[in-house]
């Protein structure tokens, strides 16, 4: 069985103009991953036009599948089924249909506060949907759709049994394949398997990777997804994290660590969260790519 090995990049911030990260995808395309993964924007308040347009770049010039983030909690049935619309026309056929984030705090001068719609409560709302708007197209197409997993649990979940209801409820809506929110501790990944088989959860699951580059990135990003961080990993924090060349190195020798284990164990697939750093994602992918 073939171990999928992917990657995910995010759009550039609007003052950096969307060229920024063509160079990004034409070096990440030269790794041959099985697709590219482009975010939306936090809560779902990006404009979609940015995402498009990359995925767009990541399938024709790049020649790799796109899978195109979705974020439902403050958008519109409306305004989904037009998204639809656009992506079939570009010939995009992957979604990761998502929640998305709650938006707190001070929204930025230029982006006006957004509000959830109440048109989508949960991701498998937003599933059912877009199997509803297939149906409707009378041609026989499907999205593929994705969705998202959390070996530790969802932040906002009361425990980990009601965690996985809730994603059984999502694959039961429609969702074909899975990828994990980044983890540090393969065990907590291994133990969330046996819950997902337990509870009848059969799609591949991808783990989701992210080697650490920025300590103070990286301690959001745990705080915000709930991830922890094995004894090892606050180590390699505390000893490198002034020295920004020694923590990547020692970030890409972690990851590539993890990474190898899963693979002798068997993982469905390996999704690398890039950060739009092409070098990084490189440099684990030649030392780990034999393994697959």
């Amino acid at each position: 069985m073939h171990t999928i090995f992917s990657c995910e990049v995010f759009p550039p911030k609007k003052t950096m103009g969307i060229d920024t990260i063509y160079k990004t995808l034409d070096d990440l395309k030269d790794i041959k991953p099985d697709f590219i993964s482009v975010t939306y924007g936090a809560g779902g308040s990006a404009d979609s036009g940015a995402t498009l347009a990359i995925a767009e770049r990541i399938r024709s010039v790049c020649g790799v599948e796109a899978v195109v983030h979705l974020p439902c909690l403050y958008m519109s049935r409306a305004k989904a089924e037009d998204i639809l619309h656009k992506l079939r026309a570009a010939g995009i056929g992957s979604i990761l249909a998502l929640r998305g984030d709650i938006q707190s705090g001070p929204q930025p001068p230029h982006m006006p506060e957004a509000k959830p719609t109440g048109d989508f409560q949960h991701a498998d709302d937003l599933v059912s949907f877009i199997r509803e708007f297939d149906e409707r197209q009378h041609d026989g197409k499907q999205f593929t759709l994705f969705g998202a997993c959390y070996p530790e649990k969802h932040p906002e979940s009361p425990d980990v049994i009601s965690d996985i209801h809730a994603l059984k409820a999502k694959v039961d809506a429609g969702v074909s394949r899975l990828i994990s929110q980044l983890f540090f501790d393969n065990d907590a990944f291994y133990r969330f398997l046996e819950r997902a088989h337990l509870a009848s959860i059969e799609v591949p699951v991808e783990a989701g990777i992210m080697p650490v580059i920025n300590k103070k990135q990286i301690e959001h990003m745990t705080a915000v997804c709930g991830a922890s961080m094995p004894e090892k990993f606050i180590k390699i924090l505390d000893k490198y994290g002034d020295s920004p060349e020694a923590l990547r190195d020692a970030g890409i020798a972690y990851a590539v660590d993890q990474i190898a284990d899963l693979v002798t164990q068997g993982v469905d697939g390996i999704h690398l969260y890039t950060m739009n750093n092409a070098y990084v994602a490189q440099r684990i992918n030649d030392a780990v790519r034999s393994l697959f």
